[in-house]
């Protein structure tokens, strides 16, 4: 089942977050920065908004949504900057079903589209992302630190 994230489920989304940073090997992973970052994506964010997995009641995987402006399409685009399951509850078909239901939020927010990044080594990922109806970017990332 999935449900938006709000102040009265924020907590119980905490310890995923922690895990994804952990998987991405996040130095300085600190909880109270996580809670005051990710209370801003509380119910009627304009920044975007967070999507909570429960499986038998229980969270197991998260996915987060910022909106962002696209100055050649002229449109805002969502980006799906954060797509996580616990390793125990992989391959059952609940990033799929996160990724569609952040496609549908995009489109609900007036987004021209939902984008979103992988690391190069994350093949799993690329697997399943390989099976939806997207296509891949001809674009480069680059970072300025």
């Amino acid at each position: 089942m999935i449900e938006r994230v709000s102040p009265d489920n924020l907590s119980e989304l905490l310890p995923l977050i922690r895990q994804y940073q952990e998987f991405y090997q996040v130095q300085n992973i600190s909880d109270g920065r996580n809670l005051t970052f990710f209370s801003q994506l509380g119910s009627g964010s304009p920044l975007g908004c967070q999507f909570l997995y429960r499986h038998h009641g229980k969270p197991v995987a998260f996915a987060t949504v910022y909106f962002t402006y696209v100055s050649s399409i002229t449109s805002k685009v969502a980006v799906l900057n954060d797509l996580y399951t616990c390793e125990a509850h992989r391959g059952k078909g609940f990033a799929r079903q996160l990724i569609e239901c952040a496609g549908e939020y995009a489109k609900s927010q007036g987004a021209a589209r939902l984008q979103w990044l992988t690391a190069q080594d994350n093949i799993a990922a690329q697997n399943l992302y390989d099976k939806l109806q997207a296509r891949k970017s001809a674009w480069y990332l680059y970072c300025l630190d």
